[in-house]
């Protein structure tokens, strides 16, 4: 069908940290050299911010270099780190405090912030929409648009107003074609677009697979006398004790309020475990407990994160644009995080893009000057130093991997010669349902653990019911005849918003997808071991609504 189409220098696919600062810097970029660009950012959430999840202790590193004066600015940092705790704990009661010598100086947050990184990105969108950006909250990117010659030409807009029948209803309305010389794909971990770019380009060949996480967050205010503003507390060890590996996070952040949180990384191998219930019991540890015994939730969110690091960042240049942040992987596990290191990738690209166009009709289709930049940069060296961090910790476990690390880190600063890969496929490590034990969560309390639909509803989730179900079934029968007789339908478990349910109706199971439940957090096209599922985008401005995540 023909359908209307605009035309932009540069359109961005994503309105997190990566695609905000390309967009800033592009601006900015094109000042200082005295040229005319037009630039678009596309963002599926109802507003900048609304599907931004992070943790989030930050490095301003890079926000320095963009907005040199953002202090001026009011950018919303205003909790600094005051002080680092981490902690091992050896069983539900159980914890050791770790001395400051044995650990690994990446995890070291002397200078950074505390933040809301949606409040973050709230704030970056107006500074590019006064720097002249057109920012388009509430739009899907539904497709990758390609020229005649395979180069990307740009993105399609998912069509409004279509029944989950596939009929077009009285609110329908055409999706519309966003044409650019440059298509910058930022749309954080797992990209749907993004993922279909690396298979059409093979931009991971000779790359170590991708390796995921899935982090769950709540927001709690508590009392007064419990909170110490700029605290930093991270745990290993307990609950993470069946099969899989992980971490724990309680941050103080302003007005009497923290974030608490569990990384659950996804090559967990026991098909009964629920990162959602590890999660849930997690709050209950004392030295956990004690801070958010008497407070209120506020808020509830998950997000996968891409955490393989530089052996698996995928090749960032194809004929017609540049995958950049957490869709090409450039999150440094070692510091376990990743807000930095997209805005750089964005900046990189953005001082890319302009030097290209200034070249006019002689301005190349594939940026493949990008990758010289890219390793020229601070980036680069920061992604080399922490290359085997995550390996390390996935071939010798927690104490060794940590061990190692520690050594590598502290004494040789990343350069021992050594580079420890990890081959594995994250979806392929579950073990048969028969040959795992069964985990028994406790009840919620309903005051430290809650249940997943009352969790969902914090997230502020919301998807028009009569549309497309954006969680597509290659083959409709595999969660039945294969998943539920190998790994008793792990979907079930691993997605923390209840959306996947095996329903008992009249003796026979049905295998059941409550889309409207989904918080995009992408794990379920991650860590299905049959790879049957396939998450898209849904209609513009569906899914979580998360406010100070």
């Amino acid at each position: 069908m023909e359908r209307e189409s605009m035309e932009f220098d540069v359109v961005i696919v994503g309105g997190g940290p990566a695609g905000l600062s390309a967009a800033c810097r592009l601006m900015q970029a094109a000042k200082e050299k005295e040229q005319e660009i037009t630039v678009c950012v596309v963002e599926k959430g109802s507003e900048v911010g609304a599907h931004i999840l992070s943790g989030a202790v930050f490095e301003p590193k890079a926000l320095n270099e963009l907005f040199p004066n953002w202090k001026e600015l009011g950018a919303p940092l205003n909790t600094e780190v005051a002080g680092d705790d981490i902690f091992m704990f050896g069983s539900e009661t159980k914890a050791t405090k770790v001395p400051n010598m044995f650990v690994p100086k990446t995890m070291h947050n002397e200078g950074n912030y505390i933040i809301s990184l949606g409040n973050l990105c709230r704030w970056l969108g107006e500074q590019a929409e006064q720097l002249g950006v057109e920012i388009f909250p509430g739009f899907a990117a539904a497709e990758t648009v390609y020229n005649d010659d395979g180069s990307v030409k740009g993105i399609l807009i998912g069509d409004m107003g279509i029944s989950e029948s596939g009929e077009q209803k009285d609110s329908y309305m055409p999706g519309m074609e966003l044409h650019a010389k440059y298509t910058l794909f930022a749309e954080g971990c797992r990209g749907h677009l993004g993922k279909e770019l690396q298979e059409r380009f093979d931009l991971n060949e000779g790359r170590s697979p991708q390796h995921y996480g899935l982090g769950i967050k709540e927001l709690w205010t508590i009392p007064s006398d419990q909170h110490q503003q700029g605290k930093v507390v991270h745990t290993a060890g307990w609950p993470l004790d069946n099969g899989a590996t992980g971490g724990g996070f309680l941050y103080h952040i302003e007005d009497n309020q923290v974030v608490c949180g569990l990384i659950v990384d996804l090559n967990y191998s026991n098909p009964y475990l629920s990162p959602f219930d590890e999660f849930q019991r997690y709050k209950h540890h004392p030295e956990i407990a004690k801070y958010l015994d008497g407070g209120t939730r506020v808020s509830y969110g998950a997000r996968a994160i891409a955490k393989g690091g530089l052996n698996s960042l995928s090749k960032m240049s194809f004929p017609g644009g540049l995958l950049i942040g957490c869709d090409a992987g450039t999150l440094n596990f070692a510091k376990i995080k990743g807000s930095h290191t997209a805005m750089k990738s964005g900046m990189i690209a953005a001082d890319v893009i302009v030097e290209e166009l200034a070249k006019g009709e002689e301005a190349a289709s594939e940026l493949s000057q990008y990758a010289a930049a890219f390793e020229s940069s601070w980036l680069y060296e920061e992604l080399y130093s922490s290359r085997n961090f995550g390996a390390a910790m996935h071939k010798f476990g927690t104490t060794l991997g940590g061990a190692y690390n520690m050594v590598d880190q502290n004494i040789f600063g990343g350069k021992l010669p050594f580079n420890i890969k990890d081959e594995s496929l994250d979806h392929a490590q579950l073990k048969l349902a028969s040959e795992s034990q069964e985990i028994n969560y406790p009840k919620p309390d309903g005051k430290l653990s809650f249940d997943k639909l009352s969790s969902v509803f914090l997230s502020n989730t919301n998807h028009e019911e009569d549309q497309r179900c954006h969680l597509t079934l290659k083959d409709a029968s595999i969660p039945l005849t294969v998943n539920m007789e190998k790994w008793a339908e792990p979907a079930q478990r691993y997605c923390p918003a209840g959306v996947y349910e095996i329903i008992e109706d009249n003796g026979e199971q049905r295998f059941q997808i409550n889309g409207q439940n989904c918080v995009h957090c992408k794990t379920c096209d991650i860590k299905d071991p049959s790879q049957n599922i396939t998450w898209v985008t849904p209609e513009g401005a569906g899914g979580p609504n998360y406010p100070n995540m």
